[in-house]
């Protein structure tokens, strides 16, 4: 029995490693492939160059599926964010460091560090797991709205626990499952995700004044008739990836902090028709054939009573 828990052990292991692996090639792929970018368009203003970029994104993307579908290769979402970081990192260490000042160099290293830890502390943290059903058959777990499940919510229901597909199992507080950091984000980790979510925005945010510098720098050299290199077309394109996540991740933050304020949570956003707490039933009015169902917030306190409770979700 040992042994065979030690042979399921090292396949589980190889799996994750050959994932990591396929994950660092790609982001090699992705970040050398978005270089082609700046290289091959540098006469163009940098609002022409970012919808490329997004459209070079879309199509490696794309491709990415392609990979996972038709030859079973899989990456690992967690790991992608990780080498991305270490990329962004060493592109900065390599070159960028050149031209900007120690103390915004000091600034960058210390948020890309933060981030690192930030990104091991909620891979591995408990976002709030409830173990009680735990001996719960697989197709009950499959079955996400069974009259027994509906049972289970609709008992705990004054403490949100709400079922993830993703993870099978059941998490207090549950607001979504976020592939990128590789866990459920509930009411354990909420806090943290929210303070990560702004240390990336915060980060890339640097990065980009940073490498802003070096391309103003780039361009001028760019007129003289000069050819660019391989390490310039990189820091633009490092710079033209750091705007796009800004960009998406400034809206996913607006909503998370919308969430907060309002005290819901994004699953209970989208599948508020699944939790009777979130129902208002209209009754039969002439004319209609069946009773209505409206949207009410039953945990809305204020904002102010909403932002204290979401500070002290961990305890």
């Amino acid at each position: 029995m040992l042994v065979l828990d030690d042979q399921k052990s090292m396949r589980i292991s190889l799996k994750l490693i050959g994932r990591c692996m396929i994950s660092c090639i790609f982001v090699f792929l992705t970040q050398f492939a978005l270089s082609i970018v700046p290289r091959f368009f540098a006469a163009s203003s940098l609002l022409i160059q970012l919808p490329l970029s997004a459209l070079l994104l879309l199509v490696l993307l794309g491709a990415g599926r392609c990979c996972r579908r038709f030859l079973g290769v899989y990456a690992s979402a967690p790991a992608f964010v990780f080498f991305n970081l270490l990329f962004i990192w060493g592109v900065y260490i390599v070159i960028l460091r050149k031209v900007i000042s120690p103390l915004m160099g000091i600034v960058l290293n210390g948020e890309i560090v933060m981030l690192i830890i930030g990104l091991y502390s909620i891979l591995s943290s408990d976002p709030g797991f409830v173990t009680s059903r735990s001996s719960c058959s697989d197709n009950h777990a499959e079955d996400s709205f069974s009259e027994d499940e509906a049972h289970f919510e609709g008992s705990f229901s004054s403490r949100r626990v709400r079922y993830c597909k993703s993870c099978k199992a059941y998490v207090k507080g549950f607001d979504h499952h976020c592939p990128a950091f590789g866990n459920c984000i509930g009411q354990k980790n909420h806090v943290l995700f929210m303070v990560l979510l702004v240390g990336f925005v915060i980060t890339e945010a640097s990065y980009i004044m940073d490498s802003f510098k070096f391309a103003t720098k780039f361009q001028k050299m760019d007129e003289t008739g000069q050819e660019t290199s391989l390490s310039e077309n990189l820091v633009i394109s490092t710079m033209l990836f750091c705007l796009l996540q800004v960009l998406w991740q400034g809206v996913f933050l607006t909503w998370h902090i919308y969430c907060v304020c309002v005290n819901i949570r994004t699953d209970e956003w989208i599948n508020w028709k699944k939790y009777p707490e979130f129902q208002i039933i209209i009754p039969i009015q002439p004319g209609l054939s069946s009773e209505g169902r409206r949207f009410r917030n039953p945990y809305n306190k204020g904002v102010f009573c909403n932002m204290k409770d979401f500070l002290a979700s961990e305890e």
